[in-house]
């Protein structure tokens, strides 16, 4: 227990969609192990509701919650340097808001697709930014992107997810080598198919032909992806950069 309490400790750390699924397992595993964390959401009801419940499960847990536009680089940008006036630093940024997507080609416009690109690349760009001028003047820092298993196999339909979801592992790539030498790791995470409140509705002669397809015969939990996501921000992986990490029990291959 003493080790997974200063796993992070004194660290502060961003998690944009930080309020359900993924995101949410991610800030609580962060603050379980010592970390200083903000999270983002889309609209303030659901922010303030997901960092009421985080102070339920221990009220002595350090974290906030904003609700900028991630589409908007210069509301990014103020909100990051309103967290670094308040904490003195950035040490940990998750990009992981994204909307996924199903539709068929044939129902495909140039705007839906633009609206999930805008979202799933241009959204982490616009955190990126702001927060990199910051862990160089620091000193170093740790930026970690959510992909996706499609992104490295594909999906049958709902062509912009995996395109955009590839498009994070490309910018995960080249910012590794480009922020190295300034002490910046950059990586990212690929969950599978997860038990998320969305796939959890899902009936079981829907859920079982998924679970034959994996290999470990099992759906991910979204812990299983948040300890990933601790690893990568933590100094057990101080050496680890321009990683995409697949937390999917193999189903991709």
């Amino acid at each position: 227990m003493l080790f997974r309490s200063i796993m992070l400790k004194n660290k502060v750390a961003i998690v944009t969609g930080g309020t359900r699924g993924i995101g949410y397992a991610v800030v609580e595993k962060f603050l379980q192990n010592g970390a200083t964390v903000v999270l983002f959401g889309s609209r303030q009801e659901t922010v303030t509701k997901a960092v009421a419940s985080l102070k339920e499960k221990n009220e002595n847990w350090e974290v906030s919650g904003a609700w900028p536009t991630l589409t908007d680089a210069d509301a990014m940008t103020a909100e990051m340097s309103k967290i670094k006036d308040k904490y003195g630093r950035i040490d940990i940024l998750v990009n992981n808001a994204g909307i996924s997507d199903s539709a068929s080609i044939e129902k495909y416009t140039a705007d839906h697709f633009s609206k999930i690109m805008d979202l799933n690349v241009n959204a982490v760009i616009n955190g990126i930014l702001p927060v990199v001028e910051i862990m160089k003047q620091q000193g170093g820092g740790c930026i970690l992107n959510t992909s996706s298993m499609v992104s490295i196999c594909g999906q049958p339909s709902g062509v912009a997810y995996p395109t955009s979801k590839y498009a994070v592992n490309g910018l995960t790539w080249s910012l590794a080598r480009e922020l190295g030498p300034f002490h910046i790791r950059v990586n990212a995470v690929a969950p599978g198919i997860t038990r998320t409140d969305m796939v959890a509705a899902l009936p079981k002669e829907m859920i079982q032909p998924l679970i034959n397809r994996i290999p470990l015969r099992r759906i991910g939990e979204t812990e299983d992806v948040a300890n990933a996501f601790l690893f990568l921000a933590s100094d057990m992986a101080s050496y680890v950069t321009g990683e995409i990490l697949s937390v999917d029990g193999a189903m991709r291959s």
